[in-house]
């Protein structure tokens, strides 16, 4: 069985860029103000969720293991 990741959208963050849905129309929408918001907020690990945290101009989006909270992105430095 594979990962399972806990996606969170920092809206005070978030600038309405659209890359996340762009990148992961499945995993990603954005609401009326254009804030983004996970499709589901915990979901399978995929390489799709993953470019969208990676493309997001303003690092808005973390990725964690559903079941230990490890961060998966943004790295930690």
């Amino acid at each position: 069985m594979g990962d399972r990741w806990h996606v969170e959208v920092d809206r005070s963050v978030c600038i309405g860029s659209g890359m996340c849905v762009n990148h992961a129309p499945d995993g990603f929408r954005l609401d009326f103000a254009r804030q983004s918001h996970p499709g589901d907020p915990e979901t399978d690990a995929n390489e799709r969720v993953l470019a969208a945290a990676e493309g997001c101009p303003v690092e808005a989006i973390t990725l964690t293991l559903a079941d230990s909270g490890e961060v998966v992105f943004p790295p930690e430095d």
